[in-house]
């Protein structure tokens, strides 16, 4: 008789298999036809089949990350861009990867996680400044460059105001 340990032990199994035999299929694809535009998307569908299967969010991870840089590859590979927007276009890819992941989290594995938002907004939001022009060329420069020691200034103090309520509880 099987138990519950035994059965959970074999579906992992089954599924780290079934995950390295696609992975190596891609791969071995993209040496035989020229789908290299294709290995990162067929990567995070691969990625994100799994965690639709096993109901685990850990798996949407990397999915979300490279499909968003999938994404990202191929429009900036494919469309006809300017040079000085195809980072924005970059950016505003990958931050769409990055927003998938608690997305695809609620809906099948039934966790609420929201830490993905954070690096996915502030890609969004530098994407966007690419994108606006010089005027959002301009205000990069000023917070990364003129304003740079605020951002050390700022994590200090939101680490600080961490532990205070930390340690208030």
């Amino acid at each position: 008789m099987k138990t519950e340990t035994t059965v959970l032990r074999q579906n992992n199994r089954t599924t780290a298999g079934i995950i390295l035999i696609a992975i190596g299929v891609v791969l071995l694809l993209s040496y035989i036809i020229n789908s290299g535009l294709l290995v990162l998307p067929v990567l995070a569908i691969i990625f994100a089949s799994v965690g639709i299967r096993t109901h685990e969010s850990g798996w949407f991870i990397p999915a979300g990350i490279l499909g968003g840089i999938g994404l990202g590859a191929a429009l900036v590979e494919t469309l006809p861009l300017a040079e000085e927007i195809e980072g924005g276009v970059f950016l505003l890819s990958f931050a769409i990867g990055w927003a998938s992941i608690p997305i695809l989290s609620t809906l099948f594995a039934n966790q609420r996680i929201w830490w993905p938002f954070i690096p996915g907004g502030v890609m969004a939001v530098i994407g966007s400044l690419v994108l606006a022009g010089e005027g959002g060329f301009t205000l990069l420069e000023l917070i990364f460059n003129r304003a740079a020691w605020v951002w050390p200034l700022a994590l200090i103090l939101i680490g600080a105001v961490l532990l205070w309520r930390n340690n208030r509880d």
